[in-house]
């Protein structure tokens, strides 16, 4: 396919000059418009990128019939009537996770693409990052052997939004980086959430998942923490993996440590001999690939559209997503009883 996919970037906040950035820089892709409310954003990106025609009005940069796709980059609270508006304008849409914030329209979402042929992708960028995806492979080949749980923490201090809780905001890159690497689906979830900030939103919240063969998830979520945390555990019957996001070098460890069948029939008669039981051999940093995750999932978008096929985070995985939020929710209101997804 010769001809460039002319995209459009709806959303400059935090996130959407870093699309604006990847897609104007690929051979494939040509950004011809970029939308936000704010002057001041909109100044910023037109001094990096003075041939962009920038947007108040989103509308306007939909009816340019020379658009192909967008990315919706703005509030979760705002993605359905964007996502909807440009689908039905027969655009291809990429947009921020969550896809919705409401299983019936995530699921109109899902309806209107597939009428009007178009891809409709969730941005879960943490499926795109090498390191997550040499752990599926870790994991895949047996190497940590059965998995007993997952322990996550996404911590800051900050930043607060104003359209969706802690939970809302940070735990769907914990929930969709763990379906994908155990290829399911929660089956029950027990949630607890609470507000300490004078703001309306909680700010920290705690997740437990259930997962078939037993395997248990904690999920902890905050805005309330001295320290940027971005720490994933598995813990397996033979080996356990630390996957540390912020440690740019080493983000993966797989520690040969584990407990071994029990040595003695008699009581332990010393702490020496209850040492025993435990494995502790070595430490293995693990290679991986050094290219950012987001440049990743922006050739994705464009590959889809080019070649016709679903994208890996497709509208399916984040309705699947939202699925869990809302149970996540339901056990919040009922004080943390189990509710099943």
């Amino acid at each position: 396919m010769d001809k460039k996919i002319n995209i459009g970037i709806i959303g400059c906040g935090h996130w959407g000059p870093n699309f604006v950035r990847n897609f104007y820089s690929m051979p494939e892709a040509q950004v011809i418009g970029v939308c936000d409310l704010s002057p001041a954003r909109l100044a910023q990106i037109k001094k990096a990128y003075p041939r962009l025609t920038v947007y108040r009005d989103y509308r306007r940069l939909l009816d340019k019939s020379s658009l192909d796709a967008v990315v919706v980059s703005t509030p979760a609270s705002t993605h359905y009537k964007i996502a909807k508006e440009a689908l039905e304008k027969k655009k291809h849409v990429l947009v921020e996770k969550p896809l919705s914030t409401d299983l019936g329209q995530a699921e109109d979402l899902i309806r209107i693409s597939r009428k009007a042929g178009k891809v409709l992708m969730v941005g879960h960028t943490f499926l795109f990052n090498p390191a997550v995806n040499k752990i599926k492979e870790i994991i895949s080949k047996k190497e940590l052997g059965r998995i007993y749980y997952i322990h996550s923490r996404r911590t800051n201090l900050g930043p607060l939004r104003k359209d969706v809780n802690a939970v809302w905001d940070l735990s769907p890159h914990d929930i969709s980086i763990i379906n994908y690497i155990l290829g399911q689906m929660p089956l029950e979830v027990s949630a607890y959430a609470q507000r300490f900030l004078t703001h309306k939103l909680d700010d920290v919240g705690f997740i437990i998942l259930k997962y078939p063969k037993d395997v248990l998830v904690h999920i902890h979520a905050s805005w309330l923490d001295p320290k940027k945390i971005r720490e994933m555990v598995f813990i397996g019957n033979s080996k356990m993996l630390v996957y540390e996001d912020t440690d740019l070098s080493q983000p993966i460890k797989v520690y040969d440590k584990g407990v071994m069948e029990k040595r003695y029939e008699r009581p332990y008669r010393s702490f020496k001999e209850f040492q025993l039981i435990i494995r502790d051999g070595l430490t293995d940093t693990v290679e991986v690939e050094k290219e950012e995750p987001l440049k990743r999932e922006c050739r994705h978008f464009i590959d889809c559209i080019i070649e016709g096929r679903e994208p890996l985070t497709d509208a399916e995985g984040g309705l699947n997503i939202l699925k869990v939020l809302s149970a996540v929710d339901k056990s919040i209101a009922r004080k943390g009883s189990f509710v099943k997804v």
